[in-house]
């Protein structure tokens, strides 16, 4: 009102910090709220004015985690004729009762962080981006190391579960990458691996986790049991980054990718550009990290087994096949994450893919039909009930021609027909070529040829280089002889 003394209503409002309206709103009221004669009042009845003191608030003391939503439903159990409209109001009411008379709240406390104190690591499961590989749902989580001062991340595609080999690979990873140790390290107990553990094997466990962090230097600290804010540093990132990877999926167009390779090098190239926008912290926090050790640690399993006459042997409720000459041998393996690197004695032999058991229990089969298709050959009935039969056909156009066959020309005459297309396979090293080919017979609704099949993919005769070698005479190994002074 004193701006209004020189100025119009509309600069007098601008000086003072008010709106126009508020301005001429104020000059046909000039008195001040508190000198009305009228104090505004509710608009309409209060529909929990006899309710809420003495029906919500005695359940409210009694239970004081209850939700809000569930006093609203016993609310209108109780009082069927009250409108459901009330249902905000009464939330208001719960939150205003909890800030006044509720009890204490938990409360976090921010930490200050130094550089090259702390790093740490957990698991995060991935199943909510529905990613898959050649078609096929990829079950897998996504092991996460982070930096807590500069904010340095790795992430690693782990195919099982939480399990001391997938935490000791993909932290030895970081570590490297990242070319430096931090003092400490910190995980979250790792529950998942322990469940179903006894006490012999859980203390076995931990002297390896704590092995792990003794050849690196590292404290190990882990945080308390359902406590998971005490990983705050990274169960808040764990979020940001699933986030970044569905925003790149949704950028890419597909959640499928060609092979397990592609998919993880897709997740290395997020990673290093999430990285690259802290650089500067992560530089400064390099230079006082300590120093890597000579060279890693184990990060796998080291298991023996012995191999039975079913041409493989069981580990962790997967059958695996091998090569049938090692039927009764005792093998070492290597069990890490994605696959088993099989030796006898200090010699490798061969790398597996590692398999899983089926989550009802369910033995796995990983099988290679190379490994059997010579025994096969010899007992072709014994593809008809085979308990990995399914897992056996390297391809689905195996498994479909299989199915016709069966279908069409009988057990026995299906079971000798595939058995010889397999064995074509191994022998001419044809196998993506020949599923292509069945395909094509199934489209066009025929039964494979096998005469012309072995025609087509015979090896090309002609193709081979033909050798003339022409023999000397006996005569003139005579004249050599005498040349170099030695007697016929």
């Amino acid at each position: 009102m004193n701006f209004r003394q020189t100025d119009t209503p509309r600069t007098a409002a601008a000086k003072a910090s008010f709106s126009t309206a508020t301005a001429y709103r104020i000059e046909q009221a000039p008195r001040l709220p508190s000198q009305r004669a009228s104090v505004r009042t509710r608009r309409r009845p209060d529909p929990l004015a006899d309710l809420f003191e003495t029906e919500m608030v005695p359940l409210l003391e009694a239970t004081p985690a209850l939700r809000s939503v569930a006093l609203f439903e016993e609310l209108l159990r109780r009082h069927p004729t009250l409108d459901a409209g009330i249902r905000r109001t009464l939330e208001r009411r719960v939150r205003t009762w909890r800030a006044i008379h509720g009890p204490e709240r938990e409360v976090m406390f921010r930490q200050v962080q130094v550089p090259g104190r702390l790093g740490l690591s957990d698991f995060t499961d991935m199943a909510d981006l529905a990613v898959s590989v050649a078609g096929a749902p990829l079950a897998h989580r996504l092991y996460h190391f982070r930096l807590a001062y500069s904010g340095f991340e790795h992430a690693h595609v782990i195919l099982g579960g939480e399990s001391f080999v997938a935490l000791a690979g993909g932290l030895q990873d970081a570590l490297w990458a990242l070319g430096g140790v931090p003092n400490e390290h910190r995980s979250d107990s790792l529950s998942a691996a322990f469940r179903n553990l006894d006490q012999h094997a859980a203390d076995d466990l931990t002297r390896r986790y704590d092995e792990l962090c003794r050849h690196y230097g590292m404290t190990p600290t882990r945080n308390n049991p359902g406590l998971a804010h005490e990983n705050g540093a990274i169960e808040g990132p764990h979020g940001h980054l699933k986030r970044a990877i569905g925003d790149a999926l949704l950028m890419r167009g597909s959640n499928d990718f060609d092979d397990l390779g592609v998919y993880r090098r897709f997740i290395a190239e997020l990673v290093s550009r999430r990285n690259s926008h802290h650089r500067t912290r992560i530089d400064a926090e390099r230079a006082v990290l300590k120093p890597l050790p000579e060279c890693r640690s184990d990060d796998f399993e080291a298991l023996s087994v012995t191999v039975t006459s079913s041409g493989g042997f069981i580990l962790r409720k997967v059958f695996y096949s091998v090569p049938s000459r090692l039927i009764g041998h005792r093998l070492r393996v290597r069990l890490y994450d994605d696959r088993l690197e099989v030796c006898i004695g200090a010699t490798p032999l061969l790398t597996l893919p590692r398999g899983r058991a089926d989550k009802h229990g369910k033995h796995g089969h990983v099988v290679d039909y190379r490994h059997v298709i010579h025994a096969l050959r010899r007992k072709p009935m014994a593809l008809l009930h085979l308990v990995y039969r399914d897992q056996l056909f390297p391809r689905q156009a195996y498994r479909r021609t299989f199915e016709v066959l069966l279908e069409q020309t009988g057990e026995r005459q299906a079971c000798r027909c595939m058995v010889e297309l397999l064995a074509l396979a191994h022998e001419r090293s044809c196998e993506a070529e020949l599923a292509q080919c069945l395909a094509e017979d199934l489209d066009a609704q025929r039964l494979p040829d096998l005469v012309r099949l072995r025609q087509r993919f015979a090896p090309a005769l002609q193709s081979l280089p033909v050798v003339t070698v022409q023999l000397g005479a006996l005569n003139d190994y005579d004249a050599l002889l005498m040349s170099a002074g030695v007697a016929a």
